[in-house]
């Protein structure tokens, strides 16, 4: 605006200061009527110009409209909410899970659409098809992964704290302000009735869209937001106003304005305040409850939980990320932190669940706000005396605690070293435990079934943590502990490098194995521990016995359907037919009446069978020889094979228990362990200088034995039983493969049926 006038400066004369300061509704910008009059009645004039310019706001919208309607639901005065329908439909979100169920609703429409276009009939595929959807919908909704629950609760099209609100409601008025500055759009506040009874609401508020979303901060309140939820509790408590809350937050926002104006404590001062208020408190997690910011609104008397909703400490991103290092393991996470509505019910920290229609993502509010506003009336009815220490109590009974519960070695890597407490099991229980377990094998093993192998190996591991325990307690009795710890970290350093032993540690080692065997049976509890072992060896053999009796179970069946395929074969059955056949026609009665072109005949068709039997055993993998049983009664001058192998086997421990005295001497155990780490310094790809070492030290240690072998008698018996073997082997008679050499002609003679001999120590007859 803008307005030029003309004055002479005379004319400002006589006008006092009061009179220049004047309101501008007695004349122009300040300026007197009467002082304006004199200006234009002066002689000397100058033209000037006053500019005035008034800057253009922002037009205010008005929430009230126009034409008002007084008949609208929650009264005239929702007319002041400043949240309205919205203009546009939400976009539709899919998440990934419900792809399946998206492809057949396309299905659906598409064959309805051809329907409509063709003029056919199809209802039949429509009806099959909105079957199949309605059953996948509900295989689909009723097996939830923790981490998809998660992604429902934050899905964008989720009914929002102000939706559940005028849906419950007759009437809802709006509360702003924390009456220190603002009002964080984020937390929203109000009275509202439901069967004409007054409650305060209160909750955190997400948007329906982007701009929305921005406008709340995403449901993330400012200490603001808690101060305003402060000021209406106190409010609430005064007036006798039951509060029901409604916790939908990822958390407190956490950026550094909020911690300069007191996030902590704003949230602190809730949780305090929120014990003492002596009016009945309802809480519902109709989203995600996001930490302390989800907390400092949900210290209640009943908290409810809607059927996808979810409550924690730390978001399954945060907590993978933190644990896992990495987000990708936020399913494995939500599925640790018990985070769903029904485990939360199970650890009692959530009182009901409030059920939701099937794809509760993005339902309708209607039909959930029923079951809502049904609960809240059941919550009620509470007596006031009560009410403190019902919360009280309700938040004292969370949360549980073990003690003396052994800790998973992989869990243990990175906690700090201590003692943990370990429970100490009766021994009297546990020999109990021992003696009707193998009760209970020997009844099944009457009865030929065998029980399952996880309550001996149950058993095992126990005892195992008890005998590692009470060794542990002998230990520190004799005071080894410090210096046992000592060598045990040292050693398990070495095994995470994969390094050799070095000599001198190795030293050590043997030293306090020297010093413990000494020690041990001073220990007070080494009775315990004595007898605690031999079970643990006692259960180990019989879980070893066990094992080897499967395996030669399952080996001897493996081997009879072998056989069984070889002798049902029909070139076989024809050669044995055949032969029988033969036999049959020729009229003798014993096998010393067969002619001689018979009797090889029958040689060679059975070694025939015999190697068709060897060669279905190595098909196993196993290592075969067939042997044919001589006479049983030998001359008593000669020695048998049975004689010499167990002089054999005695040899090769004499031989055996010698190198090992001979090893132990320090002057050789030194060299080998020098070999040891020459080898392992020299790698793949050694250098001259390493082989040359290498090599001296090998023939050094050669040396070193054969000469403490030469000093014993270990040679000369080694000679003297070759002898015998020869000697053995000479007298015995030569397996030449006729049949009269395998028979004896004698009629008091013992035979024996050829045999198959499977690898060293195991034979089937």
């Amino acid at each position: 605006m803008a307005s030029s006038l003309s004055y002479s400066p005379v004319a400002f004369v006589g006008a006092s200061a009061s009179d220049l300061l004047r309101s501008s509704s007695n004349g122009i910008s300040g300026i007197p009527l009467r002082t304006l009059g004199r200006a234009r009645l002066g002689a000397r004039r100058r033209d000037f110009a006053v500019v005035a310019k008034i800057r253009k706001g922002k037009k205010h919208e008005y929430p009230w409209p126009d034409n008002a309607d007084p008949d609208v639901k929650g009264g005239i005065l929702s007319h002041l909410s400043h949240f309205k329908p919205l203009k546009d439909k939400p976009k539709p979100v899919t998440l990934e899970f419900e792809r399946p169920l998206v492809d057949l609703e396309k299905k659906i429409i598409d064959v309805r659409k051809m329907a409509n276009e063709t003029g056919l009939d199809f209802s039949d595929q429509i009806i099959s098809l909105e079957n199949k959807y309605q059953q996948a919908l509900k295989d689909l909704y009723t097996h939830l992964t923790p981490i998809q629950r998660v992604n429902i609760a934050r899905h964008p099209n989720r009914p929002t704290f102000l939706d559940h609100v005028f849906s419950i409601t007759e009437k809802f008025v709006e509360l702003h302000g924390d009456r220190g500055g603002y009002d964080d759009p984020a937390i929203v506040t109000g009275v509202g009735t439901i069967d004409g009874r007054r409650y305060m609401f209160m909750g955190h508020q997400k948007g329906r869209n982007t701009k929305e979303n921005i406008q709340r901060n995403f449901g993330m309140p400012t200490p603001h937001g808690y101060r305003k939820a402060l000021r209406m509790m106190y409010y609430a408590d005064h007036h006798g106003f039951p509060i029901v809350t409604f916790i939908d937050t990822p958390g407190a926002f956490a950026d550094l304005k909020s911690e300069e104006l007191g996030q902590g404590e704003a949230i602190a001062h809730n949780l305090r305040t929120m014990f003492g208020l002596k009016v009945p408190i309802v809480s519902i997690v109709i989203g995600e409850g996001g930490s302390g910011g989800a907390l400092a609104i949900g210290c209640a008397n009943k908290l409810l939980m809607l059927e996808n909703a979810v409550f924690y400490v730390a978001s399954p991103e945060a907590c993978a990320a933190i644990l896992w290092k990495t987000a990708k393991a936020a399913p494995k996470a939500a599925e640790r932190l018990k985070i769903t509505a029904s485990e939360l019910c199970k650890l009692q920290i959530a009182d009901g669940i409030i059920p939701e229609p099937l794809g509760g993502a993005h339902a309708d509010p209607s039909w959930t706000s029923k079951q809502i506003k049904k609960a809240i009336n059941e919550s009620m009815d509470m007596d006031t005396p009560e009410l403190l220490k019902h919360r009280m109590l309700k938040f004292r009974k969370i949360g549980g605690f073990q003690e003396g519960l052994p800790v998973d070695p992989k869990k243990k890597v990175n906690m700090k070293k201590k003692e943990e407490p370990i429970r100490k099991t009766s021994d009297l229980n546990i020999e109990d435990e021992v003696k009707k377990l193998m009760q209970q094998r020997l009844d099944a093993k009457e009865s030929s079934v065998m029980p399952p192998q996880s309550d001996l190996d149950e058993m095992i591991n126990k005892l195992k943590r008890e005998v590692d325990r009470e060794f542990f307690e002998a230990v520190k009795t004799i005071g080894l502990k410090d210096r046992f710890v000592m060598l045990r970290g040292e050693f398990s350093k070495l095994n995470s490098e994969d390094h050799l032993v070095h000599p001198a540690l190795k030293d050590k080692v043997e030293k306090l194995r020297d010093e413990l065997n000494q020690g041990l049976p001073a220990a007070p509890n080494y009775e315990s521990l004595k007898h605690k072992l031999d079970m643990l060896k006692e259960l180990s053999k019989t879980k070893s016995l066990a094992e080897k009796n499967y395996k030669a179970s399952t080996l001897k069946q493996e081997i009879n359907k072998k056989f069984a395929e070889v002798l049902d074969r029909p070139d076989v059955q024809e050669k044995y037919r055949a032969l029988k056949a033969e036999i049959e026609n020729s009229g003798a009665s014993m096998v010393q009446d067969l002619d001689h072109g018979l009797r090889e005949k029958i040689v060679k068709v059975k070694k025939d069978i015999e190697l068709e039997l060897a060669d279905a055993l190595k098909s196993l993998d196993l290592d075969v020889e067939v042997v044919n049983s001589k006479v049983k009664k030998l001359s008593e001058q000669q020695t048998s094979f049975s004689d010499v192998k167990v002089k054999m086997q005695e040899l090769n421990e004499e031989i055996k228990e010698g190198i090992e005295n001979v090893i132990k001497s320090s002057d050789l155990k030194d060299k080998i362990e020098l070999l040891k780490l020459e080898v392992a310094k020299a790698g793949k790809t050694p250098n001259t200088v390493s082989k040359n070492r290498i090599a001296a030290l090998e023939q050094q240690i050669k040396q070193s034995l054969a000469a403490a072998l030469d000093s014993s008698n270990l040679k000369e018996k080694h000679e003297k039983l070759k002898a015998e073997i020869s000697k053995t082997i000479e007298s015995s008679e030569g397996l030449d493969g006729s049949l009269e050499k395998q028979y004896a002609k004698e009629d008091d003679s013992t035979y024996a049926e050829p045999r198959v001999e499977i690898g060293v120590n195991r034979t089937f007859a």
